[in-house]
């Protein structure tokens, strides 16, 4: 099943790990549904597929992020019993570019998660999750103090001892960004991320591609709409009137992002945020999951040679699986192979103990 290909790559069927070893045993190689072997189509399908009914007990609860403006943020909560929820593991979803707690994707691995007898914090970025009144600034790839300020609230409220991070996409960057900003920084014992956009010029350029203008447009409609909103909230911040045509996400950044986000222009922007700049600071348990056929994550050569060069991180790629979607043959894990690898792989790596019902039968 394994063949080596070169000293730094373990290749299975379908999975490279990119590390010397064995198959680790949280680790399952990924089929790919036999209708869903195209990245365009595992993309499209894994945004739109139904899940189960979401049942969770929930507490919702506001973060100042930032005192200076009084910034705050959308969490939803679900907390394992009181008597043992300070030494059970916190980990903290964060969602995509226009996404929210709500994602499916997020819905999804917060069940499992929780069912694994963690801790779980839902967190929307600033105004998403329907909470533009909460702030008078913008969202972007770069809040990485946002996740910070979340973390630590939660941490001093509860006592709690271990806390993980999970993101996607551009969530993926703001958690790698941290963990590298942090570096062996307690109590952050692991992070998880899924198809993270770590070269935010890459994949900017890459959504401009005529294959994937579709996303590129869905993304400026949610962008736009907002950034309308915005104006409306605050009038005396924004001026929807005068931008001009905005064609593309770097167009975007350039006119909105960094004009009211304190950039020189979106390439600065692309560089002070993205997570490539300190990855190599990584120092703990990592896991980067991606897929060879996603449709708009790029890596830059230098900055997958950093990823392999820091040994605190597994770095594996399907060879399909599209943008955040990896749906599978039916298995006992169900359809949805990424979130049973994430939860699995921060069980192993902070040998978090599940509750005996275990995960094992969840659906879908």
């Amino acid at each position: 099943m394994f063949e080596s290909a070169g000293s730094n790559t373990v290749t299975p069927a379908s999975l490279s790990t990119h590390r010397p070893q064995r198959f680790p045993p949280w680790l399952t190689a990924f089929e790919p549904h036999p209708w869903l072997s195209n990245g365009h189509v595992q993309t499209i399908v894994g945004n739109f597929l139904p899940r189960p009914a979401f049942r969770l007990a929930t507490v919702t609860e506001t973060v100042e992020v930032d005192p200076a403006d009084g910034s705050r943020v959308l969490c939803h909560c679900h907390w394992q019993p009181e008597k043992e929820r300070a030494q059970r593991l916190m980990t903290v979803l964060v969602h995509g570019l226009e996404g929210s707690s709500d994602s499916r994707y997020i819905l999804g691995i917060a069940v499992r998660a929780f069912a694994a007898g963690m801790n779980v914090v839902r967190m929307n970025m600033r105004n998403c999750g329907d909470a533009d009144a909460l702030t008078p600034t913008l969202y972007h790839s770069g809040r990485s103090s946002d996740v910070d300020a979340v973390v630590r609230h939660f941490v001093a409220r509860f006592g709690l001892e271990r806390v993980a991070l999970v993101g996607y996409s551009m969530g993926g960057n703001l958690v790698l960004k941290l963990a590298g900003e942090w570096g062996a920084c307690a109590p952050l014992v692991a992070v998880a991320t899924v198809c993270p956009a770590i070269d935010l010029a890459a994949g900017a350029d890459a959504l401009h591609e005529p294959a994937n203008r579709i996303y590129e447009r869905h993304f400026l409609r949610g962008l736009m709409r907002r950034f309308r909103h915005k104006s409306e909230l605050f009038p005396a911040v924004y001026q929807a009137r005068g931008i001009g045509p905005i064609r593309s996400i770097r167009e975007f950044d350039q006119k909105i992002v960094a004009r009211y986000c304190g950039f020189r222009d979106a390439d600065d922007y692309y560089y002070r945020a993205a997570s490539a700049r300190v990855i190599d600071r990584i120092a703990v348990p990592t896991l980067i999951l991606g897929a060879q056929d996603d449709p708009f994550i790029r890596l830059f050569p230098e900055t997958r040679a950093r990823i392999l060069g820091n040994p605190n991180i597994d770095f594996i790629e399907a060879r399909h699986g599209g943008h955040c979607a990896f749906l599978s043959r039916r298995s006992a894990d169900g359809v949805h192979w990424a979130e049973a690898t994430v939860v699995r792989y921060l069980q192993a790596v902070t040998e978090e103990t599940p509750p005996r019902t275990g995960i094992s039968n969840l659906p879908n």
